[in-house]
């Protein structure tokens, strides 16, 4: 064995370490306080009609991604400006495209949705905290904004992104770490 292979081994367990530790840091803080021993579970863009619309990760516990069985938080990061009121229409949209919930559900999850979700710019992050049983937390760049303590909610809104049969399937792939 050369002493330049030697000293590589020798300097591995530190570098693994510091990579640890390095990812460890990356944990944004309100993620990791709303979901100890948080990890990234994947992050991919949104775009639509080539327009980049946000991007997103996956932060998941210990147990990992359970549909509504554990904890996760979502981030989006977004590449444009758009109204709240927009973004929970949008969001609203989607809900009922998946089926879930029936019309006076929906109509409430709207409203909540306008009263809680804040206008956005280029760069503003959202971030909502899946609380199993209880419903979400949301956070306007790393501040908690409002909850919306209904479970059903939590779970029709999450499953925008993380149903099997949502519209963004490729960034569900990717936020579940599929495509790695």
């Amino acid at each position: 064995m050369s002493t330049l292979t030697a000293s590589l081994l020798r300097a591995l367990p530190f570098w693994l370490a510091l990579q640890c530790a390095l990812a460890a840091a990356a944990v944004p803080p309100h993620i990791a306080s709303a979901l100890p021993e948080a990890h990234l579970a994947g992050a991919g863009s949104y775009r639509w009609f080539g327009l980049h619309l946000y991007d997103a990760e996956l932060w998941v516990g210990p147990q990992g991604y359970q549909v509504e069985a554990a904890p996760f938080a979502l981030d989006l990061r977004y590449g444009h400006a758009f109204s709240g009121k927009n973004i929970a229409e949008r969001s609203a949209a989607e809900i009922e495209k998946l089926g879930l919930g029936n019309n006076e559900q929906r109509r409430n999850w709207l409203a909540q949705m306008r009263a809680c979700f804040p206008d956005v710019e280029d760069g503003t992050h959202l971030t909502g905290v899946f609380q199993p049983g209880s419903g979400v937390r949301y956070y306007r760049d790393g501040r908690a904004i409002c909850d919306i303590a209904d479970a059903q909610f939590a779970a029709a809104f999450f499953a925008i992104w993380l149903d099997p049969r949502t519209s963004a399937k490729s960034l569900r792939a990717e936020l579940l770490g599929r495509n790695k």
